[in-house]
């Protein structure tokens, strides 16, 4: 046999092990389904799920607030007056849904009907970016976008809908926090690198803790109890959190730009999504012991996710955009038309 004959050989045998090595290494989550909406040039944020349901509910600022059924794969409706919306928070033990919209108002739903019950001003600086239940007190509150000065939490009645009080917080960005149900709030402060340990009652802080990065996203883990967390900025980590003590007990690199982090029960999987296309999947092994499994592309914008509690697969929202540059050097992101997809990945 020839020289180049040999090195052919070899070449496929070596193409053919690592094939096989790959197969045997096997896939993480794979795309089962996609549909395409009806959309305009609108922006997006959160993606939630109706607990014990299939029905996503796609906050999509210009064209509202959407119903999706995952199983079927298909818009059910688009709810009334929730042009502007921003961030659902979905409570069926009320038959109530609060959603934070971007002109600063709060818009409550009948979960049964989808329709809405009030449309509440509450702040006139901007936009509210999202909520959280907190069972402890029955409460939900609701937290502004980014400030020149401070944040504004408004706490709310979960059942009634109905305002009971204002606080303010010295920071200019406050993302989702963590609550463990037993009386604590574990609030992120992103641009100051801070973890605020609150009392759920007064929201009065009794603790602060620095975080390696611009913390972005807390989730509480009943199972071990820890702050499972995520962060922008030049290093971007996971990174988790022990709420006795508050140190940091394990840390690991993610991609940049994250929006979404789930926590798969089942599989001990943590999952972050990003921005520029592609999701960091980490095994849990232990409270403090974590391993990087690998990374899963998704598409460009597909910063937000969900994860199914119902099997662990995981839903992504983007759209087709096309950016051009002013002569200032100032950017314009403009979406195309009907281009808004929601993008099924199976948990294998």
């Amino acid at each position: 046999m020839s020289l180049r004959s040999l090195a052919i050989a070899g070449a496929v045998a070596f193409g053919a092990t690592a094939a096989a090595q790959a197969g045997d290494a096997g896939l993480l989550y794979k795309l089962e389904a996609t549909a395409t909406l009806p959309s305009t040039d609108s922006g997006w944020d959160y993606i939630k799920m109706q607990p014990g349901t299939s029905r996503l509910f796609l906050a999509r600022d210009v064209d509202g607030l959407t119903v999706f059924d995952v199983d079927q794969n298909k818009a059910l409706a688009t709810v009334e007056n929730s042009k502007g919306a921003n961030g659902p928070l979905l409570l069926p033990q009320y038959n109530r849904g609060y959603i934070a919209n971007t002109d600063g108002s709060l818009l409550s739903i009948d979960l049964q009907t989808l329709k809405p019950i009030e449309r509440l001003a509450l702040d006139k600086d901007g936009g509210l970016n999202s909520g959280v239940h907190d069972p402890a007190t029955k409460q939900v509150h609701f937290i502004t976008g980014t400030r020149k000065e401070k944040s504004t939490w408004y706490t709310l009645d979960a059942a009634t809908g109905k305002l009971l009080k204002t606080t303010t917080f010295p920071f200019r960005k406050m993302d989702d926090p963590a609550i463990d149900g037993a009386g604590n709030i574990y609030a992120p402060a992103r641009k100051d690198n801070l973890i605020l340990k609150l009392d759920s009652k007064t929201l009065k802080e009794t603790a602060r803790w620095q975080a390696p990065c611009n913390v972005s996203k807390t989730r509480w883990q009943a199972s071990t109890k820890r702050i499972i967390a995520a962060c922008v900025g030049e290093k971007p980590q996971f990174f988790v959190v022990d709420p006795s003590n508050g140190k940091v007990t394990a840390t690991l690199p993610i991609g940049p730009s994250i929006d979404g982090i789930g926590i798969d029960e089942k599989r001990k999987r943590i999952v972050t999504s990003s921005n520029d296309g592609f999701i960091t999947v980490i095994q849990q092994k232990g409270a403090d012991q974590y391993e990087l499994l690998g990374t899963v592309t998704t598409r460009p914008d597909a910063r937000m996710s969900f994860m199914d509690e119902r099997n662990g697969n995981l839903y992504f929202v983007t759209a087709d955009s096309t950016t051009t540059t002013d002569a200032n050097g100032k950017e314009n992101q403009v979406y195309h038309p009907n281009s808004f997809v929601v993008l099924t990945y199976k948990a294998l």
